[in-house]
């Protein structure tokens, strides 16, 4: 009955293994006449392919391997026009490869399973004849077994097992007794690998003793030293026995199992260590008092042991005293003054030099924070004043200026030298260093007293915004998330506060003015946002006018940020703006866009990417979101500009309070509640 023949690709990867075996006659040997070998054939399922492979035996003396390669063999004459099939196989069956028969006799499970379900009826298992030649080999390997017993002597495998794994422990030895002796702490090691000791002194600084860490070099300590040196030829690793006599009658030795006459050596093993045990270093009494963590958890792997407590002798150290320092005394300053207390030849205040080279100048970077303040005076002609409070951050100094304001009547110029300045309230003369004005308290809205000059900070330069916005995880009047965490807390106002924004925008643009904004946050803050972190809010919700940048030069900027971060799923992102177009014409709004491009987490800035959609949105608000994505594909598309991809802010050195950069006109009050509360239909 011929099987059908089912298609390649459905049994890729399933072969079917036979055992079987063939005989090979000897003809240039006395010793055998023919040889009985066994090999594996294998078939291919998806190909009808053979091969027929040898497993390799031991000083076989034949080539084994691969007998016959993987290909589809014909069949013996006179049918050699057609293919071996799988139909041709079965368990105690003679086929015949190039003339040579292989007789089948066993299979594996998988290849029962497959021809079961075939419906081929296998046969009953066979069995492979012995082979007289493997049988004389069997019998004289047999016979090159010793079986006298000899004596183990592995120290190998102990090396290999647990060479570089070394016990350490903390002990003492007394030598109190003896003239000029004293107490001395000694560090004991036990190496594994080979049952060694080795015992180091703790040389302490300033001990009047010679360095000289090496007590006792490595060797197996004996427990009974000092003894008598043995003879030569006494300590020997085996006991002969001279059977036949004096020498020259004949010698025939005989290993002795009793060893007797051995010289008996007991030498400290790993179970005679322990904490609190003595051990003899050649008359020195050692008391071992503590361990590592590397012994604690041999002992208690290997002995069970828990008890780790570690034998006290050493005094408890004694209160440690604290430096008084004398007062600040008024000269020089603070530092200087302490410097002169700290060692017989006073030093000048080490400078901190690493971030004197990290926030100096840079190029554009100055690292200088600018606002703009004014005097909280009664004095009418000092309330109109202006004032240029400058901090760098790279000593932590500060420098207020006075710009020129003309009919003033006042001379303007530098106000306040640079310098430290400590905050008010302090004690002058005292020990402990004084509390000095740093970055973070220095924002819009902060009110900061300068040698009893009080200044309201009431703008910064764009330089200052950007900054700290860049590192708002030092400043956290300028970090987003912290600012949007507070007013979250306001989410059982929710309500009144998406009506408050409706009521401020009867066209329905979703955007403010920024005063009509900041009126807004106050009220719903009710006081607890200053005036900085309205400002950042504000910066970052702003709305950009579309002269301001150009499209060109916005989707290379977001390509820039694209390939530093090797986004190139483009294609699974157009699928995202497939899915949710339910009308199929192409078009999307911003903000369901923009909830594509937050959820896919593409690497953009949310401020780059809210100007890009800004930029693409039609009259009916609506985004061409195939026209956006091919601009972003910078792998298919890119964009060449000749506009710097990163625009630098430079700080203006004659900065007067004026304004250097765009005003925020506009806020998108609806993009902050999405990101608040999320929006309602």
């Amino acid at each position: 009955m011929a099987l059908p023949l089912l298609p390649g690709n459905c049994f890729n990867r399933n072969v079917l293994s036979f055992d079987a075996y063939f005989a090979e006659d000897i003809i240039s040997s006395s010793e055998e006449a023919y040889r009985v070998r066994q090999c594996k054939i294998y078939f291919y399922l998806e190909d009808d392919t053979i091969q027929v492979v040898e497993p390799e035996i031991k000083n076989s003396g034949i080539p084994q391997g691969t007998i016959i390669r993987r290909h589809r063999i014909p069949l013996p004459p006179p049918n050699d026009e057609e293919f071996y099939t799988v139909e041709h196989f079965n368990i105690n069956q003679e086929v015949v490869f190039y003339a040579r028969p292989y007789m089948i006799v066993d299979c594996d499970q998988f290849t029962r399973n497959f021809l079961r379900k075939l419906g081929v009826r296998l046969n009953t298992p066979g069995s492979v004849p012995p082979d007289p030649f493997t049988a004389s080999r069997n019998k004289m390997y047999e016979y090159m077994n010793p079986l006298r017993p000899y004596d183990p002597m592995d120290t190998l495998r102990q090396f290999l097992a647990l060479d570089r794994h070394v016990l350490r422990f903390y002990g003492i030895w007394d030598d109190r007794e003896s003239l000029f002796g004293d107490l001395r702490e000694l560090v004991v090691h036990y190496f594994l690998a080979d049952d060694t000791m080795e015992v180091l002194e703790v040389v302490k600084s300033n001990s009047g003793r010679d360095s000289a860490p090496v007590l006792i070099h490595r060797m197996k300590l004996p427990k009974n030293a000092p003894v008598d040196l043995p003879r030569p030829g006494q300590i020997t690793t085996h006991t002969v026995l001279n059977v036949f006599g004096p020498m020259g009658h004949g010698s025939r030795y005989l290993l002795d199992r009793l060893e007797t006459g051995a010289l008996e050596q007991d030498f400290y093993k790993d179970c005679d260590l322990k904490i609190g045990a003595i051990i003899n270093a050649w008359g020195r009494r050692i008391v071992l008092c503590d361990c590592d963590e590397f012994t604690k958890e041999y002992y208690k792997n290997k002995y069970g042991v828990e008890d780790f407590n570690p034998v006290q002798y050493k005094a408890p150290p004694p209160p440690k005293v604290e430096v008084k320092y004398p007062p600040y005394t008024g000269f020089g300053s603070e530092e200087d003054s302490l410097c002169s207390c700290l060692g017989m030849v006073p030093k000048p205040p080490q400078r901190d030099f690493k971030k004197f080279l990290e926030k100096d100048r840079q190029g554009l970077e100055s690292h200088v924070l600018r606002f703009l303040a004014i005097l909280i005076t009664d004095n009418p002609i000092d309330k109109d004043r202006k004032f240029i409070v400058s901090y760098y951050l790279s000593d932590d100094t500060i420098q207020v200026f006075e710009p020129p304001q003309r009919n003033s009547g006042i001379i303007s110029g530098k106000f306040l030298e640079r310098i430290r300045i400590a905050k008010p309230g302090q004690e002058t003369f005292k020990s402990e260093m004084s509390e000095f004005f740093t970055a973070q308290d220095l924002f819009v809205g902060a009110t900061v007293n300068l040698f009893g000059h009080i200044f309201h900070l009431v703008d910064a330069d764009e330089y200052a915004f950007i900054y700290m916005e860049n590192n708002a995880h030092e400043f956290p009047r300028a970090n987003i998330n912290i600012i949007l965490n507070k007013l979250k807390k306001k989410e059982a106002k929710s309500r009144e506060i998406k009506q408050t924004f409706a009521a401020s925008d009867p066209g329905r643009s979703n955007k403010v003015e920024y005063e009509q904004f900041r009126k807004i946050l106050r009220n719903v803050s009710d006081g607890t946002l200053s005036e900085h972190e309205i400002m950042t809010v504000a910066r970052y919700y702003s709305v950009q006018d579309d002269s301001d940048v150009d499209v060109n030069f916005l989707l290379a900027t977001a390509q820039e940020q694209l390939k530093r971060n090797n986004f190139e799923d483009f294609s699974k992102l157009k699928d995202f703006f497939v899915h949710s177009d339910r009308e199929r014409n192409g078009l999307l709004s911003l903000q369901t866009s923009r909830t594509i491009f937050k959820g896919f987490r593409i690497p953009v800035a949310d401020d780059l990417l809210r100007m890009i959609l800004t930029r693409h949105e039609n009259d009916q608000g609506q985004i061409d979101y195939m026209k956006l994505l091919t601009g972003l594909n910078w792998r298919e598309h890119p964009i060449r500009t000749s506009q710097p991809l990163e625009i630098l802010v430079k700080c203006e050195e004659g900065w007067t309070g004026e304004p250097v950069a765009r005003l925020v006109k506009d806020v998108c009050y609806l993009m902050l509640l999405e990101d608040l509360f999320g929006l309602e239909k």
